[in-house]
C-alpha cells in the first residue's frame, strides 16, 4: 500500500501538482479505491456465503438454516471481512491525515459494533422463530426472552459505542452511569417492570401462547397470540385486538381458561326463576298424573309409598294436606332435572350433576342447574345447554310451575269493557 501511495503521489506531481495538491489529490484517490475493494470483497463475500447456505440448506433436515437466510445473517457476517479491509487500510489512506484518520478509525469500529448488534439480533430472531415450530416450546413467551437479550445488548452496544466516540474508557464510562441511575430507571420503567413480569409469567406458568383469557378490565376476552418484553397481544373472539401490559397480568386480576381446556367438561351453570306463588303441595291425583312422565315414575311411587307408610305409622290427620309429610311440585320438578341430566347425552357423568334451589329472590326462585358437558367447544356447548333449558321451560308446565317474567307493557293494558 505504501508503495501505490508513493507511485500516486509521484505521479501527480509529474502533472505538475503541488505538493499540497498532490497530497489531497493522492488521499481521494485511495480513498476511492478503498471504497471500490470494499464493495467488491463485501459482494463476493455475500453472493458466496448466500450461495453456500443455500446449498446446505437444501440438503439437511432441519428448517434452522433456511432460517438464518431468512433473517439475514449470512448477508450480515459477510460484512465482517471488508470491515477488516476498511480497518487495516485507513491508517494508510490518511497516513498524512491523522485527523481524518481518527475519525473514520472510530467511525468504523462504532460501524463494527452495530454490525455485531445486527448478527446478533438475526441469531436471536433465527433462534426465536426455530423454537416456536418446536411443539414443547410453541406456547412459551419466547418473544419475552428474545427481547431481554436483545435490551442487554442493545445497552452494552449503546455505551461502547459512546465510549469509543468519547475516547473515555468504557469501565469509566459504565462507572460514570451510576449517577445517573435514577433517571435511567424512570426512562425504563415500563421495561424494568415488563421484564420481571415476563419471568413471573413464564416461572409460574400464569398465561401461555394460544390461552383462552379474559381481562375485563382491558375488555380482553379471547386467545393469547404473542407475550413479549412490553405486551401480551389478545385476539377477541369478534377478532380484534387487545394489547394489555405485561406486567398488568402479576398486578391486576384475570382469568385464564386453561383448567377447562385441559379438563374432561365444560360447566353449564344457570338457574330458572320460579314463581313463588306457584309451588304447592302435590294432591294423590297430582302424583298419579306426574307418574306418566316415565324419567320419575318409579322414583314417585317409591317416594309415595314411604310417605303413606309414615303418615300411616304416625297417624297423620290427612283432611289438612299440610299435615306429616307431602310432595311439592318444585321438589319433584328438582328430582326431574336431576335424573333429566343424568340421561342426557352430552353431559360428562364423571363430574358434577346437580340441580338445587337457591336462596328466594325477588325475581322468584332460583332453580339452578351445575352440570359439565362433554363437548368443550364454544359453538357445540351453547347448543348444549340451549337444548337442556328449551327442554325444561317447555316441562315447567306440567309440574303446575311458571317462570318469573318481569311485566312489559301490555301486561297492563285492561280490555276495554262493553257498553250495552
Amino acid at each position: 500500500m505504501d508503495s501505490i501511495n508513493h507511485l500516486v503521489y509521484k505521479y501527480l506531481k509529474e502533472l505538475g501538482a503541488t505538493d499540497t495538491l498532490a497530497i489531497n489529490l493522492n488521499a481521494f484517490v485511495l480513498v476511492l479505491a478503498l471504497l471500490l475493494l470494499v464493495f467488491i470483497v463485501d459482494f463476493i463475500i455475500k453472493r458466496l456465503l448466500i450461495t453456500t447456505f443455500s446449498q446446505f440448506a437444501k440438503r439437511t433436515k432441519t428448517n434452522f438454516d433456511d432460517l438464518l437466510i431468512t433473517n439475514r445473517v449470512p448477508t450480515n457476517v459477510a460484512h465482517i471481512v471488508p470491515l477488516l479491509i476498511a480497518l487495516e487500510f485507513i491508517p494508510l489512506v490518511f497516513v498524512d491525515f491523522p485527523a481524518f484518520e481518527n475519525f473514520f478509525e472510530r467511525g468504523l469500529k462504532v460501524f463494527a459494533i452495530v454490525l455485531a448488534l445486527w448478527i446478533v439480533r438475526s441469531v436471536l430472531h433465527t433462534l426465536k422463530d426455530y423454537f416456536k415450530t418446536l411443539p414443547n416450546l410453541r406456547d412459551k413467551p419466547i418473544d419475552s426472552y428474545i427481547q431481554v437479550f436483545m435490551i442487554f445488548i442493545w445497552v452494552i452496544g449503546l455505551f461502547s459505542a459512546i465510549a469509543i466516540i468519547t475516547r473515555i474508557p468504557f469501565l469509566n464510562f459504565v462507572t460514570g452511569l451510576g449517577a445517573a441511575s435514577a433517571v435511567i430507571i424512570l426512562i425504563f420503567k415500563d421495561t424494568i417492570l415488563g421484564f420481571v413480569a415476563s419471568i413471573q409469567v413464564s416461572i409460574n406458568d400464569m398465561v401461555r401462547i394460544g390461552d383462552w383469557v379474559t381481562f375485563e378490565k382491558y375488555g380482553a376476552d379471547g386467545d393469547v397470540i404473542e407475550i413479549n418484553l412490553a405486551t401480551v397481544k389478545v385476539q377477541n373472539f369478534d377478532k380484534t385486538i387487545t394489547t394489555i401490559p405485561t406486567y398488568a397480568l402479576i398486578s391486576d386480576s384475570f382469568k385464564n381458561w386453561r383448567g377447562m381446556t385441559n379438563s374432561d367438561g365444560r360447566r353449564i351453570k344457570r338457574a330458572l326463576f320460579i314463581k313463588q306463588e306457584c309451588i304447592k303441595y302435590l294432591t294423590q291425583d297430582d302424583v298419579n298424573q306426574l307418574a306418566k312422565i316415565q324419567l320419575i315414575t318409579s322414583y314417585l311411587e317409591t317416594r309415595q309409598s314411604d310417605i303413606k307408610k309414615y303418615n300411616t305409622e304416625n297417624n297423620v290427620d290427612k283432611g289438612l294436606l299440610l299435615n306429616g309429610r307431602n310432595l311439592t311440585n318444585i321438589g319433584v320438578f328438582r328430582k326431574y332435572i336431576d335424573v333429566y341430566l343424568k340421561n342426557h347425552s352430552a353431559i360428562n357423568k364423571d363430574m358434577m350433576i346437580m340441580a338445587r334451589q337457591l336462596a328466594p329472590t325477588s325475581q322468584g326462585i332460583p332453580m339452578e342447574i351445575y352440570a359439565f358437558s362433554s363437548d368443550k367447544r364454544w359453538e357445540n356447548y351453547e347448543y348444549i345447554m340451549s337444548d337442556i333449558f328449551d327442554h325444561l321451560l317447555a316441562a315447567l308446565p306440567y309440574f303446575g310451575l311458571e317462570v318469573f317474567e318481569l311485566p312489559s307493557g301490555t301486561s297492563f293494558k285492561q280490555t276495554p269493557t262493553r257498553r250495552d
